[in-house]
């Protein structure tokens, strides 16, 4: 890849449903300039969701985008081949897949699934997954719940680390399913629609294996990361990252961030506007500060 000019690095990891992208278009729109500014200036835009990795190497081609990604809320982190050098990569735990190097950080989507079918019964009319819905309604039922198109609702049921739910039940019987889901090994986190379930993984972690790559190719000590996100399964990453965009959004409230934790005097930005305008509103504004330091 290119020389990522600016010193210390800066680089974005950002969520992409209701962030990114419009929460009921999937548009990205009024971002389009500035990613192109972002991609001229050096500064890499890390997709950071709960998509698939088949979602997601669709919309890089939309966004013009040629980084790494993370894929299922941390479960794996996928480096084109030949983005950082050979010596890096060999010495990283990683498979080759279709012209990447990709790092799993979990167990397989079959377990998880395997996991739900035990609790079913308890359960049995109060929450359905991907899966079940693509088996009685395909690809054309699952557009409908997510309001995907339909070939963009095959993409999302491609799974490969984790479990999407959709909670039918009341507030107290989701907190007695997820911690039924929790003593049996699997951890769940709520997204802007749907539940995931999957292993003890968040995108934190992911977003700073990743940074730690970065640094070592680039030999450098330092990084400022703008982590972006909207929901529940943003705040791993959103309290990890030096600077912490929050994106307003029309379906529920500002997810709560731990203000004790190690990086409690990091800046924190909560915009005003939506989807991709506040995320040219936020983005703009880190922009504005951290070129002032560099």
């Amino acid at each position: 890849m290119n020389k990522i000019p600016t010193r210390p690095m800066r680089i974005i990891f950002t969520d992409l449903d209701g962030s990114l992208l419009d929460h009921h278009s999937y548009g990205f729109a009024p971002a389009a300039p500035l990613l192109l500014d972002l991609e001229r200036s050096g500064i890499p835009v890390i997709p950071t969701t709960s998509k698939t990795a088949a979602e997601v190497l669709v919309l890089r081609q939309q966004l013009n985008n040629h980084h790494p990604f993370i894929v299922e809320n941390g479960a794996a982190i996928y480096i084109p081949q030949g983005y950082f050098n050979d010596q890096l990569m060999q010495t990283t735990p990683i498979c080759q897949q279709s012209g990447f190097f990709v790092l799993r950080n979990t167990c397989s989507n079959h377990h998880w699934q395997t996991l739900l079918l035990q609790v079913a019964d308890d359960f049995k009319t109060e929450f359905e997954t991907f899966s079940s819905i693509f088996t009685s309604a395909g690809a054309e039922g699952l557009a409908k719940l997510t309001g995907l198109e339909v070939e963009a609702a095959e993409l999302a049921h491609r799974r490969e680390h984790s479990e999407p739910v959709l909670w039918l039940g009341s507030t107290d019987r989701k907190q007695a399913f997820t911690e039924t889901l929790q003593q049996a090994g699997a951890e769940v986190l709520q997204g802007g629609r749907f539940l995931s379930v999957g292993g003890d993984i968040d995108k934190g972690r992911a977003m700073l294996q990743l940074r730690d790559l970065y640094l070592r190719h680039y030999q450098q000590t330092q990084c400022d990361l703008l982590a972006i996100g909207d929901s529940g399964n943003d705040i791993a990453m959103l309290e990890q990252a030096t600077s912490a965009l929050v994106i307003r959004s029309d379906n529920h409230g500002f997810p709560e961030l731990n203000s004790a934790g190690s990086n409690s005097n990091k800046d924190i930005y909560y915009t005003n506007q939506t989807g991709p305008d506040g995320w040219v509103e936020g983005v703009s504004r880190w922009l504005s500060r951290t070129d002032h330091t560099h």
